[in-house]
């Protein structure tokens, strides 16, 4: 099972948010780039990359920073954020992405979606960030009634590579995966789901790696691994291991 390290870039900067809060951030690294070749020195096979600016603005503004990444490590990239039409996907793909990840617009423009999955068959990944089963678009900022698991069924066989799928409470949180939502989650949908949010420590990897029993291929983590309560290649063995 993969353990992705996530890199979230906010004014260029590598940041981590609580909760997707955009005024809570606490600031990691200036050079995104040098970020990207810790993670790969430490065994990381993927990244996964966030322009929160371009989450919230609708539009990319972090391309620099992501430029920077893919001309720093060989390994494959994930990104998302601001990624509304098939222009901006396309010339992330030119660029040297390997997959996009689309959320809002799974929501607002689901036509784009599929539009995307038969344009770029296996290269789109769905974001889901969900709380209390309810899906939140716009970088988080606006809720909806929309039920993660009946979004998901929705859009199975166009040809999506996988869903991340977030628990938005225990986001940047440290406070342990929530376990029992990502299970549901995943036992009920037939797409790979790469769980997301408040990995703690090693025993959270281990627990989330048990998940491969119900389709869970990855996992992102964030705070805690920039903050040192694990080592990534500890992590990354811990997950291989419970397979």
């Amino acid at each position: 099972m993969l353990v992705i390290p996530a890199i979230d870039l906010k004014g260029g900067k590598c940041v981590r948010l609580k909760q997707g809060r955009m005024s809570e951030e606490t600031l990691y690294s200036e050079s995104p780039g040098k970020t990207a070749v810790a993670w790969y020195q430490q065994g990381a096979e993927r990244l996964h990359l966030v322009d929160l600016d371009g989450a919230v603005g609708g539009k990319p503004i972090n391309r620099h920073a992501i430029r920077e990444i893919l001309e720093s490590v060989s390994i494959p990239l994930q990104l998302g954020g601001g990624i509304r039409n098939m222009d901006t996907l396309k010339a992330y793909f030119d660029l040297g992405v390997n997959w996009a990840i689309l959320g809002t617009a799974a929501v607002k423009d689901p036509l784009f979606l599929e539009q995307a999955c038969a344009a770029f068959p296996d290269r789109i990944i769905l974001s889901i960030d969900a709380t209390h089963n309810r899906v939140a678009v716009e970088g988080w900022t606006e809720p909806t009634n929309v039920s993660a698991t009946a979004l998901a069924q929705a859009f199975t066989g166009i040809g999506i590579s996988a869903i991340v799928y977030t628990d938005i409470e225990r986001d940047g949180m440290s406070t342990g995966p929530n376990l029992k939502a990502t299970e549901h989650f995943a036992g009920n949908i037939r797409i790979p789901v790469i769980a997301s949010g408040g990995i703690s420590g090693i025993e959270d990897v281990k627990k989330v790696a048990a998940l491969s029993k119900v389709g869970v291929i990855g996992m992102i983590t964030g705070r805690a691994l920039y903050e040192g309560k694990f080592n990534l290649k500890e992590a990354v063995e811990a997950a291989k291991e419970e397979i």
